[in-house]
């Protein structure tokens, strides 16, 4: 299962984005994060790169 990003809490930093392997995450309109879930290979790197913890795998 893809990874979940929590909007209330993401600052929108990007460090993500940068730690993804496959791309599979980008910033909305409002400059959030959010995943594509057809790219993600849920392999957990965003979930250990965010500083706030805005991501999280179920």
């Amino acid at each position: 299962m893809p990874v979940t990003v929590n909007k209330d809490l993401c600052i929108g930093c990007g460090a993500c984005l940068a730690s993804c392997p496959v791309e599979a995450l980008e910033l909305d309109e409002n400059g959030l994060a959010e995943c594509n879930e057809d790219v993600c290979i849920d392999c957990g790197a965003c979930v250990a790169d965010c500083p706030v913890q805005a991501i999280s795998q179920e």
